[in-house]
């Protein structure tokens, strides 16, 4: 990815770092994990919450917690690139978008919130490097705060629960997400997202 360059880190070696702090300090290098890649470092979130989806099955994380930090860390990365294209705006990505390669992100966003309106928060996060650039540029529009959170929020449940659950079903397979997540189209991880939802629902429906 272009950010990673852009850091001058390689997307590797992040991936390892994040794992690190997730396994050393858990729920908390989740969230904070979480809402610095939201942002925009450089940090592979997918990656991240399909590793504790593993560490779910493990029986060392919580389902239910992890979701909830995992949804927390989404909500509140979200709200602050909102925040910060709702205060900076442009002025910022004069500044930075150039070097970050998020002038051209952002042009494409807009185009896409003229095409398919405020559902791009929602589906924005399933695509890698677009999700931080959707709010910033809600925020840049001063879009409505309420009317963000509403469709911002709902992608974030979505998105966390997908993944997770990709890591608590894989298990020890869980590195198998690795090779072919940037392989998926956003058509192919709904398909699988609404898969998710279907088994759960017959499992919970089962038990009741």
């Amino acid at each position: 990815m272009r950010i990673f360059h852009a850091w001058g880190v390689e997307g590797s070696e992040i991936k390892e770092l994040v794992l690190q702090i997730v396994s050393s300090y858990g729920y908390l290098g989740l969230f904070f994990s979480l809402v610095l890649g939201i942002v925009g470092l450089p940090i592979p979130d997918e990656i991240l919450m399909t590793y504790c989806g593993f560490l779910v099955s493990r029986g060392i994380l919580s389902f239910s917690t992890t979701l909830l930090v995992a949804f927390s860390g989404s909500v509140a990365g979200m709200s602050i690139s909102y925040i910060l294209g709702s205060k900076f705006g442009w002025s910022l990505v004069e500044k930075y978008g150039k070097k970050m390669g998020l002038s051209e992100q952002i042009q494409k966003v807009q185009h896409w919130y003229l095409r398919y309106g405020k559902f791009v928060l929602t589906i924005g996060y399933f695509i890698p490097g677009i999700r931080h650039v959707t709010a910033f540029t809600a925020g840049i529009s001063k879009m409505p705060f309420i009317i963000f959170a509403q469709f911002s929020y709902i992608g974030g449940f979505i998105w966390a629960i997908t993944f997770i659950t990709f890591g608590w079903l894989l298990g020890d397979h869980w590195t198998k997400i690795i090779r072919t997540l940037h392989q998926f189209s956003l058509g192919i991880t709904i398909i699988l997202a609404s898969c998710i939802f279907l088994y759960l629902y017959l499992k919970w429906y089962k038990k009741k």
